[in-house]
């Protein structure tokens, strides 16, 4: 039974979550600030959130998303695709932090099914995760969904990653939400409404996403018009976009059959009512569970022969 004693770190541009872990066990967790909102360096915030963890005498801190970027803790290489764990394993990018060893996950790049380039940083971790905890996804070929600020779809072939398509679709919604005219034609400022996503997504079954520029607007005319209440317009706009994606998506893998998502539950469930909609079903995967049994998967074997930055 392995005993040893190790620190998981998911660290993203808006938050950390750090895990002192013993074999197979978590004995404590902490969190802190992302990559984008540090006040100290990505070095010294991660010591002081460590701190006694030290005690515990951890033999590798293993860490993983944009703390491997260029605004990072040290930028990690993109892996090309395809990549499987062994692969990703052999790029980890080594560091010492007074004594303590750390790893920083490399990122992946590909040109996706559109022929352009695509990179992503921290879904890997959890895509290998996924693989770890449902063993039937490392045989054949599946599609995996990470919905998110840029939502990820992911090809896997026998356990590698094999290609990936990036939709900004969180990010969008946000800047339309936010900084344009379509939110601005009712007062009120509630969550988006269940009612108003399913007309969203049921517009682009419809009309198809090709047309989703044009439909957009209605998010806009309906409140004018029709009276469309504020929480209806942005269920409709998050349906929109949400179901474009996955209309899209289905264009270029084809039938989309039963797709993985990971991630958060709430944006998961829109996620999986769009790809019902569009004929496919859908089965979630925790993201926190994911990126646990990812970093687990890379933390053994231990890589040797890796350049060692001070």
């Amino acid at each position: 039974m392995d005993n040893s004693v190790t620190i998981f770190g998911d660290w993203g541009t808006s938050r950390l979550r750090l895990y002192l872990r013993q074999g197979k066990s978590v004995l404590d967790r902490r969190d802190g600030p992302g990559i984008g909102a540090l006040e100290a360096s990505p070095r010294e915030t991660f010591l002081d959130l460590v701190g006694d963890w030290r005690e515990a005498k951890p033999s590798l801190a293993l860490l993983c998303g944009m703390v491997g970027s260029r605004n990072g803790w040290a930028e990690a290489a993109y892996a090309p695709c395809p990549a499987n764990a062994a692969d990703i394993r052999e790029q980890l990018l080594h560091l010492d932090a007074n004594g303590l060893p750390v790893a920083i996950v490399p990122g992946l790049s590909c040109r996706n099914a559109l022929g352009g380039p695509d990179v992503m940083r921290g879904e890997e971790t959890q895509i290998l995760g996924a693989l770890a905890l449902n063993p039937d996804l490392a045989k054949g070929r599946h599609l995996l969904a990470l919905p998110g600020t840029h939502t990820k779809w992911v090809v896997v072939e026998d356990g590698a990653i094999a290609s990936f398509l990036t939709a900004p679709v969180g990010e969008l919604y946000a800047l339309l939400r936010e900084h344009s005219i379509l939110a601005k034609a009712a007062p009120d400022d509630g969550p988006e409404s269940p009612e108003g996503f399913a007309r969203g997504v049921a517009r682009i079954v419809e009309q198809g996403p090709a047309r989703l520029p044009h439909l957009i607007f209605e998010t806009r005319s309906r409140q004018l018009l029709d009276g469309l209440p504020k929480d209806e317009a942005m269920g409709f706009l998050s349906g929109l976009l949400i179901g474009s994606d996955v209309a899209a998506t289905a264009s270029w893998f084809g039938d989309l059959g039963q797709v993985s998502l990971i991630g958060a539950p709430a944006l998961s469930a829109l996620y999986a009512q769009a790809i019902a909609a569009h004929g496919g079903s859908s089965v979630a995967v925790d993201g926190d569970s994911a990126v646990l049994a990812g970093l687990a998967t890379l933390s053994s074997p231990q890589n040797s022969g890796v350049h060692v930055l001070a």
